[in-house]
């Protein structure tokens, strides 16, 4: 009887924090944290139906969608293009040393390669 309405208030707290001030209706953010902190039960309720904006997914609104004025959609990375093409050219460096290394095996092991055998010790 004491967990719901705490969870509510709890929850209905932390997505007024989280909204932008351009989302939120009819009062200022600061105006609906006082009002789901002070009235307990009935704030976050009319917090959740009335407080905040709510964005129709199936409207065309979704993350490769662009609104002027709005925060862009996180993207997960493996479907960033730009943080993909920023992969391929951090491997690019990469690549070139190992090329270059196979290329001389000798310069890294001080001039002997692996075919180059020592004269035995007599």
């Amino acid at each position: 009887m004491f967990i719901v309405p705490l969870a509510l208030t709890i929850y209905a707290f932390i997505d007024c924090l989280n909204t932008s001030e351009e989302d939120t209706k009819h009062l200022p953010k600061i105006a609906w944290v006082f009002i789901i902190l002070l009235f307990w039960i009935v704030g976050p309720v009319v917090w959740l139906a009335a407080g905040k904006n709510r964005h129709n997914r199936a409207g065309g609104a979704g993350p490769a969608s662009w609104q002027p004025g709005r925060r862009q959609q996180w993207v997960a990375p493996d479907d960033n293009p730009d943080f993909l093409k920023s992969l391929k050219d951090d491997r690019k460096p990469e690549a070139e040393a190992e090329a270059d290394a196979e290329e001389e095996p000798g310069r890294r092991d001080g001039g002997t390669g692996p075919d180059d055998k020592a004269p035995p010790a007599s």
